[in-house]
Parts: structure tokens; sequence; C-alpha cells
């Protein structure tokens, strides 16, 4: 008979199983494409990565620095981080106080789920407001033609008036998102709090 202590395998995770089937099914069609296209931020990442590792060698090794580089990886990441909140909303992973939640029923907290949703949407909509206002000031001059705001610099590329764009997109689609779970919320049966069921 062996001494040696005897492991018990792993424990399955249904419950990250379940929450991953419940957000997409929150979250709707328009969850599942934002889901789809984040693979591309996500490799942004490590384009961006790429780029400040060449201009390191570029610098350091060959004394030839290039005027791209850290500008270029500064915008790369900043697209990255504003598509994140969307991507977490998709995911229905966004940033919650639980204190009352844990503790209600499943009714009420189908109710907060909507109430959540709805409020979001609404803070959603004063931002991609606000975005609107900067983006005026960036991509328009003041005789109404188009020309995106650069960074000024000796490179001088329109990265913030396209980042600023990209950002109203995010908050108008963000806001649709919100919309779509409040709907999906609201057509779902309440369910049960896991604290509330029984195991055998």
């Amino acid at each position: 008979m062996s001494d040696t202590p005897q492991h018990s395998p792993l424990p399955e995770l249904p419950e990250l199983e379940e929450s991953t089937d419940q957000a997409t099914e929150v979250s709707g069609l328009l969850g599942q494409m934002i889901t789809k296209v984040s693979s591309v931020f996500a490799i942004g990442f490590l384009l961006s990565m790429a780029t400040l590792i060449y201009e390191i060698v570029a610098r350091h090794v060959f004394g030839s620095p290039t005027l791209w580089a850290h500008e270029t990886t500064t915008f790369i990441c900043a697209v990255g981080f504003v598509f994140g909140g969307l991507y977490c909303a998709a995911r229905d992973k966004h940033i919650r106080v639980v204190l009352l939640y844990d503790i209600a029923g499943p009714k009420m907290r189908k109710t907060l789920d909507i109430c959540i949703s709805l409020v979001c949407m609404i803070a959603s909509g004063f931002f991609a407001w606000a975005a609107w206002l900067m983006v005026e000031r960036a991509v328009f001059t003041p005789t109404g033609d188009i020309h995106l705001e650069t960074t000024g610099s000796a490179f001088n590329a329109p990265y913030p008036g396209v980042l600023k764009v990209f950002l109203l997109v995010v908050l108008i689609v963000l806001m649709v998102q919100f919309l779509v779970q409040a709907f999906n919320y609201a057509r779902k049966a309440p369910i049960m709090p896991a604290s509330h069921t029984s195991t055998e």
C-alpha cells in the first residue's frame, strides 16, 4: 500500500461556461460580432510591442531612431484600450458593485440587470455626445473643411483625430449594446442565483 497521497482530479468549471453562454445570449448578435473582431485589437498590442523593439534596436544599435515609433505605439494601445471597454460590455464583464445584487432574488436581479443596462446606455449616450463635441474640433476646420487633428510633432500623424472618431464610434456601438442587453434581460426568465440553488 502506497503512502503517496492521492490527489483528486481538478474540478471542472461549469460556472465559467455558463457565464460565457449567458453573456453571448444577453449581448445578442452584436456582442458576437464585437467578440469576433476583438482578435484584431489584441494583435495590435503585439504589433505595438514589435514596434517598440524595432525602435530600441534602431536607436541603440544602429543610431538611427525613428520619428514614428512612439506615437504609433501610443495610438495602437489607445485604440485597444478604447475597444476594450466595448469588449467587456459585450462579454457582460464590466465592473459592478454587487452589494445589493448578490442578496437579491431572481426577479429583483432581473430588474437590476435591466436598470443597470439602461443606466449604462444613457451614460454611454452622454459620453458619445461629449465625444462628438471633441470630434467636431478634431476633424472639421472653422470653415467646415475636413482636416484631422495631428500630433504636432515632426512625424505629425493624424492620430488624435482618428482616435477621437474611433472613440465616438465605439461609444455609439456601446450605447446600442447596452440597449440590446436591456431588451434581452427583459425577455429572459428570472435566473435563480447560485447561492439560492440546491446542490446534491
